[in-house]
């Protein structure tokens, strides 16, 4: 295994990555290690739609969107 040290990292930046973490349920060398893999990792991202906004918006990323209330569907049209 290699070890990473990273200087000047600024202290707001550290205080999220704790806080995700915490979230987590990870230390923060686990969620950088986390990080790192899903940025540069090995493994062959699919590249359909679904999978795409969800790396830019899904709840791993902070954003989690409502979905909206389904509403009734229409009467279908009579061919009478």
């Amino acid at each position: 295994m290699v070890n990473i040290t990273i200087r000047n990292l600024d202290e707001n930046l550290r205080t999220r990555l704790r806080v995700r973490a915490a979230v987590n349920g990870h230390s923060m060398e686990e969620e950088v290690r986390h990080i790192l893999r899903k940025a540069v990792g090995r493994e062959r991202r699919s590249r359909d739609s679904g999978s795409i906004i969800r790396s830019h918006f899904g709840p791993t990323n902070e954003v989690d969107l409502p979905l909206p209330p389904r509403e009734p569907a229409r009467e279908p049209p009579s061919f009478e």
